[in-house]
């Protein structure tokens, strides 16, 4: 069996996807003649040029640009499930999926169209795909704290649907510290902590992440690599960073998929994921990042199925639950 063919059966978790960005620009047009939105492109292969970022901030503009079409529970419902329907086909059997509510209570939408909209979505591929899914609520740090917590405050009706809270958006001049009392309240009430970190931002903002936010799990993390006090100490906490090789190279966070740090993050026992980010945006789903990061520095199989391991145990399963889909990739790989 090839290792592509090996990758394409090989049961995952996707613990690092916006599901706003997941949004393909068939699914922009579609909303935007539903909802009776304008939108800057005039076709389909004009929002694909459009495409074509060199930084991060470039590619945030025309994603928020492209949050405009999403108007009604409806829309987020079918959002949600054309993902599902994706990475089912790419055999991800649980996904943890990031939502942006500020993107959209700030443009007048209820938290709840958003909230209750994908939340209906998770329940159809659950029961149409079979794929479990948990909902993190992440907040947007080129906002100021006070602005997340309301929307923490506003998010409290669905806390008991919500497993965790991140943190995204411009990471530049943004660091996790600016965080620290959302992130804190958002621990006393039981909320799982996750954060982007290390992507453009320095390592000084991964320690803080660790020791301000207190996070459960490292989004990015590949400026991590620049401090060996820092690699230490992720890897003796087994932290589970969630890579996202694609996005890396559309945002010039590496030049060439060659040079992705994955390989040495492996060597030196870091807990590492492979996911897709913002897929319809970075040109793959979760199965393309494997393939492309695989035949560009050479993965192993064993590198391949460590890493759909990783998957489940960095995932906010039951630990049963955990254990059944581990079981699965032992026997898939066996």
């Amino acid at each position: 069996m090839s290792l592509d063919a090996y990758i394409a059966g090989l049961p995952k978790a996707e613990l690092h996807l916006h599901i706003e960005g997941s949004l393909e620009p068939e699914q922009m047009f579609e909303f935007a003649q539903r909802n009776r939105v304008s939108i800057p492109f005039d076709s389909v292969e004009a929002v694909r040029a459009a495409y074509d970022f060199s930084n991060l901030q470039d590619f945030l503009d025309i994603y928020y640009a492209g949050a405009e079409v999403l108007r009604t529970e409806q829309d987020f419902h079918d959002l949600a499930l054309a993902y599902f329907r994706r990475a089912a086909a790419d055999n991800v059997r649980h996904a943890e999926i990031f939502f942006d509510p500020q993107t959209h209570t700030d443009r007048g939408l209820p938290f709840s169209v958003a909230a209750d909209g994908l939340l209906a979505g998770m329940k159809t591929a659950e029961a149409e795909l079979g794929v479990s899914s948990k909902l993190i609520l992440c907040f947007l740090r080129h906002l100021d704290e006070a602005a997340a917590i309301d929307t923490l405050h506003a998010a409290e009706p669905w806390l008991d649907r919500i497993a965790g809270v991140g943190l995204d958006s411009s990471e530049v001049g943004h660091p996790p510290s600016k965080f620290r009392h959302v992130f804190e309240r958002a621990g006393q009430m039981g909320l799982k902590r996750v954060a982007h970190a290390g992507e453009e931002g320095p390592p000084a903002y991964v320690w803080e992440a660790l020791d301000v936010l207190r996070i459960d799990r490292m989004d990015h993390g590949n400026r991590s690599m620049e401090d060996p006090r820092l690699i230490e100490r992720l890897a003796d906490e087994r932290m589970t960073l969630t890579v996202c090789p694609l996005s890396n190279l559309k945002l010039c966070v590496v030049k060439d998929l060659k040079d992705h740090p994955v390989p040495e993050m492996l060597r030196r026992g870091l807990h590492v994921t492979l996911n897709s980010d913002d897929p319809a945006y970075f040109g793959g789903y979760v199965n393309e990042n494997y393939r492309q990061l695989a035949d560009a520095v050479g993965l192993t199989r064993e590198q391949v199925t460590l890493m759909a391991r990783n998957s489940f145990e960095g995932s906010f399963l039951s630990e049963a639950d955990k254990a059944a889909r581990i079981a699965e990739v032992k026997v898939y790989a066996d």
